[in-house]
């Protein structure tokens, strides 16, 4: 007899403050944007200190989170953007965030623990949207989970950077702001993975916006001298 449960109740252990207000923009992949900044705030009754003692010694962490912004349903098949959005393929051949429990994983360095008014972990890297809720995380062993020698399938390395520039009007923008240089590496990090939807990519005159932090980054993509594609940052405003 089996004695397996159907289901599983799981419940948050905390959630992700980030520089990701809302899905578009965030880079498809952690690491790719280091510039990002993000932190996992434990919830009661997870947020005793004890429960992140030695925690430190790691520099890197695996977060366990719910997609909580995509649907709650899912097809077999999915439009993978590194295929161009036209070809499919399995949905568990894919990371995907229409997923059937709609799960994600994710590899982020741990850049501090703060405990004095809550309990805070400080992230780098990570591509997780303002508000996500994370169900568990563990220390990262590279020697026992980097494996270099593995297949990566359709995704064999990382995507090719596409240049990005900015106008005078959206660099005065960005130096009139305290965090003016970290936000510029953000964007060049963010745009350089081009965001818009793989069926778009290519030159084209529409004005997309990603938002950052507390702005909204108003972008377009044009045709480079030798033809390839460069992303222009026209303005950045208050979003």
């Amino acid at each position: 007899m089996n004695d397996t449960p159907e289901t599983f109740a799981l419940t948050p252990i905390g959630r992700i403050e980030s520089d990701y207000p809302d899905k578009f923009g965030i880079p498809r992949q952690p690491g790719l944007a280091d510039a990002a900044r993000a932190s996992l705030v434990l919830t009661p009754p997870h947020d005793d200190p004890l429960a992140v003692r030695g925690l430190e010694a790691f520099s890197h962490l695996w977060v366990t989170f719910v997609f909580h912004l995509s649907p709650e349903r899912w097809t077999p098949l999915v439009r993978p953007p590194r295929l161009g959005g036209n070809a499919k393929v399995g949905v568990f051949a894919s990371r995907s965030t229409h997923r059937p429990n709609r799960l994600g994983l994710s590899l982020v360095e741990l850049e501090g623990i703060d405990v004095e008014n809550d309990v805070r972990l400080r992230l780098r890297g990570a591509d997780l949207v303002d508000g996500t809720p994370v169900l568990d995380i563990k220390p990262y062993l590279p020697w026992a989970e980097s494996r270099p020698e593995a297949r990566a399938g359709f995704a064999p390395e990382a995507p090719a950077a596409l240049p990005v520039r900015l106008t005078p009007m959206a660099e005065a923008a960005l130096a009139a702001r305290p965090d003016g240089a970290s936000l510029r590496a953000l964007i060049h990090q963010v745009l350089a993975q081009d965001p818009r939807p793989a069926y778009r990519q290519g030159a084209e005159e529409r004005i997309y916006g990603v938002r950052l932090r507390d702005v909204d980054v108003r972008f377009r993509a044009l045709a480079g001298e030798t033809g390839e594609t460069a992303l222009e940052v026209v303005e950045i405003v208050a979003a």
